[in-house]
């Protein structure tokens, strides 16, 4: 008898399928190139104005409605409410699919690959509620519910890898270290200010911590250099002026930060990278505290 994998087992060998590599790799790039970094449209569907991504909570409301059309169907309600249902779910997908596609682009091989098929299986999911919508409204309502079922089964394996890609893979996750959690209260040394050469971030550590610290005269600036986005190295990044605001640029994603405060100035970020406070001794050593407010 043949055995067919859980969808925990399926979604495992999919992250390390190369089979469909060729299409994620022209799509990506595709979206890139249409949705230009740095730009408000890419920011507004990363989610960098409410910090968190956008993707999630948009896909929530159409599976949403979708499942509560389901559920009037069952129930015997009455048909013009599974239609409103269907059709709020059908316009949603357009802003959620936008959201999602513009995450996806930026995201690790073995993410993309998960969130092809996901975004595949949404295609369908919206295809057969169209089509389930359309029926409806040509009175065909037993064709119109046999396709929202089909609809909401394809639409729940693709939210199931959503999940994939959001609980075990970490996509849309903030990956940048909980200083105020890791590092104790107080200041703590950290290394000579001679050691460190005028502007240029180099890396160093404190503790379990990976730090970005940028030397500009006397003035020294340290931010956690794990990027929030997909912990990528801040210090490798380039130094920019974004509206008059001194700017890391994540060297792996774009994702660009202010110095001052870590605040986010463009996506694919969502959250900020965490700042410390500083100080120089009389010896000439730097000290530096996690930033509480």
């Amino acid at each position: 008898m043949r055995h067919f994998p859980g969808p925990v087992t399926f979604a495992d060998r999919l992250e390390k399928s190369s089979a469909l590599d060729k299409p994620v790799r022209v799509l990506a790039k595709a979206v890139r190139q249409r949705i230009r970094p740095g730009s408000g449209l890419r920011d507004l569907l990363h989610g960098v104005p409410t910090g968190k991504p956008v993707h999630p909570p948009l896909a929530a409301v159409s599976l949403g409605c979708w499942l509560s059309a389901v559920v009037l169907d069952l129930a015997g309600a009455d048909s013009r409410a599974s239609r409103l249902l269907v059709t709020t779910g059908i316009v949603n997908a357009l802003p959620t699919a936008a959201a999602g596609l513009t995450d996806w682009s930026l995201l690790h091989r073995e993410q993309q690959r998960v969130g092809f098929v996901h975004m595949v299986s949404n295609v369908a999911a919206l295809g057969l509620f169209s089509a389930s919508l359309l029926a409806r409204l040509r009175g065909r309502e037993r064709a119109g519910r046999i396709l929202s079922y089909a609809g909401l089964a394809v639409g729940g394996f693709g939210g199931y890898l959503g999940g994939h890609m959001a609980y075990r893979q970490a996509a849309g996750a903030n990956h940048a270290p909980q200083v105020s959690h890791l590092v104790p209260l107080g200041w703590h040394d950290l290394c000579a200010l001679g050691d460190l050469p005028d502007g240029r971030p180099v890396s160093r550590r404190l503790g379990y911590i990976q730090l970005f610290v940028l030397r500009r005269g006397e003035a020294v600036t340290v931010l956690a250099d794990h990027c929030p986005h997909l912990a990528g190295p801040l210090h490798q990044g380039r130094l920019v002026m974004e509206d008059g605001d001194a700017c890391v640029v994540c060297p792996w994603h774009g994702s660009t930060f202010r110095l001052d405060d870590g605040t986010v100035k463009h996506g694919p970020a969502t959250a900020p990278a965490p700042v410390f406070d500083t100080r120089v001794t009389r010896e000439g050593n730097i000290q530096v505290r996690p930033r509480l407010t």
